[in-house]
């Protein structure tokens, strides 16, 4: 069978599709169910300097797309999680040793002191419990400042934040790698300024997780004519089948920008082993599921991690470094087929196509972002 093994800033993984940072990441049994599966490591919940209960509910919801696209969700949870300490308490650390996963850290402080704080955290517990703490994800994709823009959609304020966490004398001693992860981009010099501040610390920074969530969208509903999730008016942000064009797109621009030492993990609309497949064809060395996650547990990974071995058993390919970063130009002596020409399910039942409309309202999103960014 082909091998699904990857290395992501230099940790090994077995199989390259696991978990992302999001619903079904925020306590031990959740993490062990991940470990069971085939997921080749086990991401925790993006972890605050104290526990948070979160927003009100309900501030997670399903939008179901249809056409065999990845369901889409909405969300404003407000980081719901169990703080630090518990992340990387014995009882987590041993309870994910115990599934022979690597098992990685998520951060999203409040501010940049608390990411400082957690990360000499992490760095300890590492040192104090060896071989429990393979890497330190770190989420500049949410707010972090009051009245400040999302981190890494403000290049000055990235650029600090990068340089003060990195001067963490006990991290950098610590040896753990260190990703980020990202929000999506919308155009070009976006990319270019993204990619060269992270470039200036490739020696640090071993790999990027990109995208977060496509933020400030909401959801109505036409009978009670209200949004529907609760917090901050029903603005959230979208994911599933409404990312995947626009996660894609992200790998493919960051991988031709970022330094060929700096990984990259795709996350986003990663439902079925073509989703993992493409991802990994644009560039990407590992894949992450969020929404697929929430909506079946930790026996997706098993099933994702099948297809995408079926896939590449058709196409003879023995290990993801044979496809890897080589997505093909269009050509007109290869044209791809319509999408009913090879099998994609159709709606059922007569119903609305969800999923020709999701993957409208999902680039309707990307168009009101991108002239929010303009301006």
């Amino acid at each position: 069978a082909p091998s699904l093994r990857t290395e992501i800033a230099g940790v090994p993984l077995e199989c390259c599709v696991y978990n992302a940072s999001g619903p079904k990441s925020g306590h031990i049994s959740d993490l062990s169910n991940v470990g069971k599966s085939r997921a080749g490591a086990v991401l925790s919940k993006s972890a605050t300097l104290e526990k948070q209960t979160g927003n009100p509910l309900p501030r997670l919801k399903k939008i179901p797309m249809g056409g065999g696209i990845c369901d889409g969700s909405i969300n404003s949870e407000g980081l719901p999680n169990a703080g630090i300490d518990y992340y990387i308490s014995a009882a987590v650390l041993e309870g994910v040793k115990a599934t022979g996963k690597p098992y990685i850290v998520s951060l999203s402080g409040l501010k940049v002191a608390d990411n400082v704080e957690m990360l000499g955290r992490v760095a300890e517990a590492a040192a104090a419990n060896p071989g429990t703490i393979a890497a330190v994800e770190l989420n500049l994709a949410c707010p972090n400042i009051p009245g400040k823009p999302t981190i890494c959609l403000d290049f000055d304020q990235m650029a600090s934040v990068l340089t003060e966490v990195l001067s963490h004398k006990g991290f950098a001693a610590s040896g753990l790698p260190l990703g980020i992860k990202l929000a999506p981009y919308y155009d070009a010099p976006f990319f270019d300024q993204a990619a060269a501040i992270i470039n200036k610390h490739k020696d640090r920074v071993g790999y990027v997780v990109t995208m977060n969530t496509i933020g400030n969208c909401v959801v109505i509903d036409t009978e009670t004519e209200s949004a529907i999730i609760a917090p901050k008016g029903g603005f959230g942000g979208v994911a599933g089948g409404f990312a995947k064009p626009i996660a894609l797109a992200q790998v493919a621009q960051l991988r031709s920008r970022l330094d060929p030492s700096i990984d990259i993990v795709g996350v986003g609309g990663v439902k079925t082993g073509e989703d993992a497949f493409q991802l990994i064809l644009a560039g990407a060395c590992a894949v992450q599921s969020a929404t697929t996650h929430w909506l079946e547990g930790a026996a997706c990974f098993d099933r994702i991690a099948q297809e995408l071995s079926d896939i590449m058993a058709r196409k003879g390919y023995t290990s993801i470094k044979d496809f890897q970063g080589k997505l093909k130009p269009y050509s007109r002596d290869n044209k791809p087929k319509d999408a009913d020409e090879v099998g994609a399910p159709k709606p059922r039942g007569g119903g609305a196509p969800w999923g020709l409309v999701g993957a409208l309202v999902g680039l309707l999103a990307y168009a009101v972002a991108l002239l929010a960014h303009s301006k």
